[in-house]
């Protein structure tokens, strides 16, 4: 195949094979959110204290998180179409021994199981996204995106119609949406299989073309930045996703059903704002979506705490569509920042998100646990302030312009 052929190739971007991995990251990310929408049922069941529901997302988070950066950088160098098929298998395992976990114990085994999925999944689906993307890879990840945080508002919802009425065993019912992604996943491991001749038969330059004129210690205080930015912001989606239930039923005294629509409320918004973010990025600058997704979100997150039901319904959909505006723009940054390690960087951002997300997690349980869960959404109202930090950023959007084109 001749260079040029090889690069218009490259530069289309394939819509089916974005949409097919994007549905599978639903399915993926759906599974994944079902636990934290049943903790008010496992704290039960199990007589736990919110310190040990915070180490339960600790551990699922932990696992994925120190080990995604680690299947990031051997995929770099050795692909393996058919590890994300291998995914859907932790997971429904995982799966398996939570439905029929007997002791807290098994509990946090399956939670492990689930954590390598997640781990094996998501840099692999996520350097899918960068394959397919052509010249639009803000809207490519942003697609990818979508399917995980509409999988993660529709987990809590279908938890709340399918297991909370009728126990912990009915968990299972979701392995269904596990074996049709490994089925789902064997086929585009096929693709990713085809493809990785054309990617070999690339020009080698392409990614030194695309490297910013920055320096190396440049590009590492950036990543930095944007890894403080991911800490900001995936510590606060984490007061959300694993006590918002909590706060609701403790200050509103709403029922555990409504409790998790509100959180369904707020996971759609979630989705809605990857959108935006990762389009808006790719018109406007990443750099700025950047900046007003973080430090944007703090007006209303200084108001949470101190609103009634309506206005508290009200501001989680508007810090939902703000607040996750941020990830698709930082994730495609830094991959432009190092364009020739895009596992790395997939693994890098995805593993430390999910780390700071379970670390906050366990240690925002045992805040509540001495505190109360109103305290813990005060403390968390400032974390956006942390988005000050990206004016630290350089400029690199000139580079990105061309993925405007057509």
């Amino acid at each position: 195949m001749q260079p040029s052929t090889t690069t218009q190739l490259a530069k289309k971007t394939l819509f089916p094979v974005l949409f097919t991995i994007s549905f599978t990251h639903l399915l993926n990310d759906m599974i994944q959110a079902v636990l934290p929408s049943v903790y008010p049922l496992i704290k039960t069941n199990f007589n736990l204290t919110f310190s040990q529901i915070g180490i339960i997302t600790l551990t699922v988070q932990t696992t994925a998180s120190l080990l995604q950066p680690f299947v990031g950088i051997y995929a770099d160098k050795n692909p393996k179409p058919y590890f994300l098929a291998m995914a859907m298998i932790f997971v429904l395992a995982g799966l398996i021994f939570v439905a029929f976990a007997p002791s807290y114990f098994t509990i946090l085994i399956a939670v492990c199981l689930m954590g390598i999925g997640s781990a094996i999944f998501h840099p692999e689906a996520s350097r899918v996204a960068y394959m397919a993307a052509g010249d639009r890879r803000g809207l490519a990840q942003s697609i990818f995106q979508l399917g995980g945080n509409t999988g993660s508002a529709i987990g809590p919802l279908l938890a709340a119609l399918i297991v909370m009425p009728y126990g912990q065993y009915n968990i299972i019912w979701f392995g269904i949406a596990a074996v049709a992604g490994f089925l789902i996943l064997i086929q585009i491991g096929n693709w990713y299989k085809g493809h990785l001749n054309l990617k070999a038969a690339r020009p080698t330059l392409d990614a030194e073309a695309e490297k910013p004129n920055l320096s190396s210690r440049k590009i590492g205080f950036s990543v930095f930045i944007l890894l403080m930015l991911i800490f900001s912001k995936y510590v606060y989606l984490a007061s959300m996703t694993s006590y918002f239930t909590f706060y609701l039923i403790d200050k509103f005294h709403v029922s555990v059903e409504s409790s998790q629509i509100h959180l369904f409320i707020f996971l759609a918004a979630v989705a809605v704002g990857t959108v935006l973010g990762g389009s808006l990025g790719d018109k406007y600058g990443r750099k700025y979506i950047i900046w007003i997704s973080i430090l944007g979100a703090a007006p209303f997150t200084f108001l949470l705490p101190y609103a009634n039901l309506f206005w508290t319904g009200a501001l989680s959909v508007i810090i939902g569509v703000i607040i996750s505006s941020a990830f698709s723009a930082i994730l495609v940054y830094a991959q432009e920042l190092m364009p020739g390690k895009i596992g790395m960087i997939s693994g890098l951002f995805f593993g430390f998100a999910f780390g700071m997300g379970g670390l906050g997690s366990a240690v925002l349980g045992v805040i509540a646990d001495h505190t109360s869960i109103s305290y813990v959404f005060w403390i968390c109202s400032f974390l956006p302030l942390l988005g000050i930090i990206t004016g630290f950023l350089p400029n690199i959007e000139g580079k990105k312009r061309k993925f405007k084109q057509g």
